[in-house]
């Protein structure tokens, strides 16, 4: 899966994707660039599920904005949603603790306190869930299979999208180091943003890999499968 995925940005004609990727990193901050990167990623996703094996051209520029919407629209829902209910029960929880005072308080704010630490066990939940949700849109075209807990499920609990979570890690890790030594010129610091989307574009590969794999080996197993092949096997005219 990652020498799949490190080599996927760099299929067939790459250097004008690439390029044109970077430029529009560089152009983020004007916030549509932004979305464009996001829609490109979304497409990447698609085109994983579908099974082509190159990476998509920056072409059909209004859709690629729409999809970059949609997907940071399910980005921000999987985010604020569980933030802010962990904020609300952290808060709750100091609240309890001010107003018993004493040594109940005090334990009541240890407790909060400790809850305060488990964010980080939260964030990485939120990091889980939302390339599942994004590649869910991106398969099925519609933003409401990004929040289809039984679309959702069979990926989530599988090994193979856990490992796709754990390997862009390393994909990023390795971006990350590449990108402190650029940063040591001028001439490099141009070349983050490129190597950036480099990364992106291999890291969603992966994602999509996964779901694909997931999805296609539950269509196999499906009971309703092998009754299909059962019935073709049954010769329907009478003796």
């Amino acid at each position: 899966m990652l020498e799949d995925g490190l080599s996927y940005p760099i299929r067939s004609d790459w250097i004008g994707r690439i390029i044109i990727g970077g430029v529009l990193g560089f152009l983020s901050l004007l916030v549509i660039p932004a979305f464009v990167i996001v829609g490109y990623l979304v497409r990447v996703l698609e085109r994983t599920v579908a099974g082509d094996e190159v990476p998509p051209e920056f072409d059909e520029w209004g859709d690629l904005l729409v999809k970059g919407v949609v997907g940071t629209v399910i980005t921000i829902a999987y985010t604020i949603v569980p933030v802010l209910a962990y904020s609300l029960l952290v808060a709750v929880v100091f609240g309890a603790g001010a107003g018993i005072g004493g040594d109940a308080g005090a334990l009541v704010g240890v407790v909060g306190l400790l809850l305060a630490l488990a964010f980080i066990p939260v964030l990485f939940l939120i990091y889980y869930a939302v390339p599942a949700a994004l590649t869910a849109y991106a398969a099925r075209g519609e933003m409401g299979a990004a929040f289809d807990v039984a679309l959702l499920k069979p990926t989530l609990f599988s090994t193979e999208y856990l490992v796709a979570v754990l390997m862009p890690i390393v994909v990023a890790v390795i971006t990350w180091v590449v990108s402190g030594v650029l940063t040591a010129t001028i001439i490099g610091i141009v070349l983050v943003p490129f190597v950036q989307f480099y990364g992106q574009v291999a890291v969603f590969r992966m994602f999509g890999t996964a779901f694909a794999t997931v999805n296609e080996r539950i269509d196999a197993d499906s009971p309703g499968d092998d009754l299909g092949r059962v019935g073709e096997d049954i010769d329907p005219t009478p003796n």
